[in-house]
């Protein structure tokens, strides 16, 4: 070793210094994907204190409103004779109310829903049926494609958002016999599909949504959001396809 050449001692700094600059290198990433961990944290801990504001204000208010409204509503459509052609024309606006507190109260329940409840996505997502059980004759089913990958928690609420409106929509308002989710796992991402065999949508609503809803469009701005692409096939004949589509390198966690 004591005889050996400078330029062999030369070559040994040389390969030191790649290393020392090899470790930098990790170094730097693991900060940078610490850092975008707990971004990602705050993100999702800030978007859980707002939703907890807004169904705060929604059942304070709206809902209250709407509450006070079918009661009163109620009471005059108690007192008129069940022959009155009033009563007869009154009584599908209570139900249409009923219906309207009943997603209110689910919408307010998912808004208040923890990360904790949403842990395995599929199990979220295939207790959406639970809250529509007395939908009698609709047969749900569920498919899982791939092995089930750890998703990035914001992004997870993302996708959830995205498939629980997507799956309340099919039980509330496809008329539909048969409602399939599906998520498949593969290397290059999430795709999630909610399926059913209804009455399909409007062309209109499917391309511009139903004036005062926000559903469709709130979809796709999350899709857009989470850098997922959002597509709705839809017709009479054939039902409706909503498919989501996350690529790998935002959906995984690392």
């Amino acid at each position: 070793m004591l005889n050996a050449s400078p330029m062999a001692a030369l070559s040994f700094v040389d390969n030191s210094s790649i290393e020392e600059r090899s470790a930098g290198k990790w170094y730097i990433r693991g900060l940078e994907i610490e850092g975008r961990k707990q971004q990602g944290e705050r993100l999702l801990q800030v978007r859980l204190e707002e939703r907890n504001r807004i169904a705060r204000e929604l059942h304070d208010t709206l809902l209250q409103t709407f509450f006070g409204a079918l009661y009163q509503l109620g009471v005059a459509v108690d007192s008129l004779p069940p022959e009155s052609q009033v009563k007869s024309k009154l009584d599908p606006i209570l139900h249409i109310l009923e219906l309207g507190i009943e997603e209110g109260r689910n919408a307010i329940q998912g808004l208040r829903s923890s990360d904790s409840r949403r842990s395995d996505l599929v199990v979220a997502l295939s207790a959406v049926h639970q809250e529509f059980s007395t939908e009698h004759g609709v047969d749900f089913r569920v498919k899982v494609v791939g092995q089930q990958q750890p998703l990035r928690p914001a992004i997870q609420d993302e996708i959830y958002r995205i498939g629980r409106e997507a799956l309340v929509n099919a039980f509330c308002h496809a008329a539909a016999k048969r409602i399939e989710l599906e998520l498949e796992y593969t290397s290059s991402g999430l795709t999630m599909r909610v399926l059913d065999d209804g009455c399909g949508m409007d062309p209109q609503v499917l391309d511009t949504g139903r004036q005062g809803h926000w559903g469709l469009t709130g979809m796709r701005e999350r899709a857009a959001r989470i850098g997922g692409l959002l597509k709705i096939f839809s017709s009479s004949s054939a039902g409706t396809e909503i498919q989501l589509s996350v690529p790998t390198r935002f959906a995984v966690q690392l």
